[in-house]
């Protein structure tokens, strides 16, 4: 490990001039951070989604194209238009609207995956701009290079040997001289063609890329001051937490904590490099630190919460002392690609969730689950997450959880199978108030 930092910024945080001078002062000050991983700026990623999409006229494309200028043209002016950047962003938007009718044609997930990527090709360009012009070596790279992916289109999954061996021989040289700006989401398949590693992922290419080059830390600079003890939007009481483990972080991540990519923290973890989480808008307030092990590890931590979660039972008499009954319900949904969060099982039924699942169970895995079993579909959910350490080791733990929840229909619960965590399923409507009755009984200040 090495004192390279790889920082990355979010969308909010290059959102324009300002936002974007803001993350360059942050780099300035510590010259140990030797490659810059961007998001798009602020919006763009939906406006190119949509131009994707290739279900609006031409008159609608047309302004959602203007949009999308309107914000690079911002940060352009900002930076004194100067001509060959101004002409190669131009030459961007070009692209991207030819693409764009392409995909009213023949939308495909290759040609989403090209058109979603232009906003980081775009963010970065005007970011080198803006550091040359504040003093600040830079040199441009394309991600592309050597964040080799596999063509799932919209959700890739990298290569770790080639990436690994790409960032050494071609990133590593260029950050030992200078500050190297690249892309957060993006990377290519065996073919060249542009991949995407799924929304969020710009988290996950930061965390791959200091992996890659053995970094002595991982930044997140995002619009929150830190990792909080569950969202301020909804407990206001909620409080920023100073240091947290990797496995309390990996639970809040998977379960609804939208401050880090659920996938983000696996480099980490592998290599034991350090995360931090922290505020562009306000570094001086500090963030939090992720660690394999912090010198606090409370019963309580924090408490996440995750909605639009669909209960999915599956009955049938064959369960009953039976064998291969899971296997074949595990292996349907494996070939949708369909990933299973929580479960619970009885003599002759199985619940388990799935997250999003309404655009998941679609009509074809509902008739090949049909054939086996019952099955029984319930929307309108949410999902609870308690976190912290040693949970299921501790006498009175259920107790003074379901206490606090003596009031509340609890649809299904899990508990035990990791130390770190006690889920269970609520009604959506009533999922705000128990996260907050539970971060005033569990989680006072």
């Amino acid at each position: 490990m090495n004192q390279l930092i790889v920082a990355k910024f979010g969308g909010t945080s290059v959102a324009d001039h300002q936002a974007m001078s803001r993350c360059a002062a942050i780099l300035e000050q510590n010259p140990h951070t030797r490659l810059a991983v961007l998001s798009a700026s602020s919006g763009v990623t939906n406006l190119l989604v949509a131009l994707a999409s290739g279900e609006h006229q031409p008159a609608h494309r047309a302004e959602l194209l203007q949009q999308l200028n309107d914000i690079q043209q911002g940060i352009l002016t900002s930076l004194g238009n100067p001509e060959m950047l101004s002409r190669h962003i131009e030459e961007i938007l070009h692209h991207i609207k030819e693409l764009s009718d392409s995909a009213a044609i023949s939308p495909s997930k290759a040609l989403n995956d090209e058109i979603v990527a232009q906003g980081e090709l775009m963010s970065t360009r005007l970011f080198v701009e803006l550091l040359r012009q504040r003093g600040t070596p830079a040199v441009w790279f394309d991600v592309r290079r050597i964040m080799h992916t596999d063509d799932r289109f919209s959700r890739a999954a990298p290569d770790l040997g080639a990436l690994a061996r790409a960032a050494v021989a071609e990133l590593q040289p260029l950050c030992e001289k200078q500050l190297v700006v690249t892309q957060g989401f993006i990377g290519a398949a065996s073919d060249g063609r542009t991949t995407t590693l799924g929304r969020g992922g710009s988290d996950f290419s930061a965390a791959l890329l200091g992996e890659a080059l053995e970094a002595s830390a991982v930044e997140i600079w995002t619009d929150v001051p830190g990792i909080y003890t569950t969202d301020p939007r909804l407990v206001t009481e909620a409080r920023a937490i100073p240091e947290i483990s990797f496995s309390e972080a990996s639970e809040m991540a998977t379960f609804g904590a939208k401050v880090l990519h659920p996938a983000t923290l696996q480099p980490a973890v592998r290599r034991q490099i350090p995360v931090f989480v922290g505020s562009s808008k306000a570094p001086e307030a500090g963030g939090t630190w992720i660690r394999n092990a912090t010198p606090q590890a409370p019963l309580f931590r924090a408490l996440a919460l995750r909605r639009n979660q669909v209960l999915l039972t599956l009955t049938s008499l064959n369960m009953f002392q039976a064998h291969g009954f899971l296997a074949e319900v595990f292996g349907i949904l494996a070939k949708h690609k369909i990933s299973v969060d929580l479960i619970t099982t009885s003599e002759v039924s199985v619940s388990l969730t799935l997250d999003a699942g309404a655009e998941l169970l679609t009509d074809e895995v509902q008739a090949e689950l049909g054939k086996h079993c019952h099955l029984k579909v319930e929307h309108g959910l949410a999902l609870v997450a308690l976190i912290g350490n040693r949970m299921s080791e501790v006498s009175g733990t259920g107790s003074r959880v379901f206490q606090a929840l003596e009031n509340v229909n609890i649809r299904m619960i899990c508990y035990g199978a990791s130390p770190h965590n006690l889920c269970f399923l609520v009604n959506d409507d009533a999922a705000a108030g128990v996260v907050q009755d539970l971060h005033q009984t569990l989680l006072p200040a």
